[in-house]
């Protein structure tokens, strides 16, 4: 059973960086798609990033294109969103989430999760 911790939420005001840290369990994260999804108050829970460990590939909301990036450091078991020019819209509660059935990105379009993490706070206000 895949475990994961997030870690790097806060509170930042509009324009500043986060970067938000998901540590896996297992020692090594070939065939996966990782990455996160945020849920806001009274909002459906949406897919932000992805990065597939089968094909390389990465996926970014349109919203988060250009400000986020997705990474991953298979030392140390660790994928990372950086977050940089934060609007008060990315206030959320961002999910981890891993997909070991079906490893690539387009699947987390389809709420495609075998894996969530508990969750961090991000909020963004001035």
């Amino acid at each position: 059973q895949l475990q994961l911790v997030e870690s790097g939420g806060g509170s930042v005001q509009p324009g500043g960086s986060l970067r938000l840290s998901c540590a896996a369990s297992e020692s090594t994260l070939d065939d996966y798609a990782l990455g996160w999804f945020r849920q806001a108050p009274g909002k459906e829970r949406e897919a932000v990033s992805c990065i597939s460990t089968s094909d390389g590939n990465t996926y970014y909301a349109d919203s988060v294109k250009g400000r986020f990036t997705i990474s991953r450091d298979n030392a140390r078991n660790t994928v990372y969103l950086l977050m940089n020019n934060l609007k008060p819209e990315d206030t959320a509660v961002y999910y981890c989430a891993a997909n070991s059935g079906f490893p690539y990105c387009s699947g987390f379009l389809f709420n495609e999760v075998d894996y969530w993490g508990q969750g961090t706070q991000v909020t963004v206000s001035s």
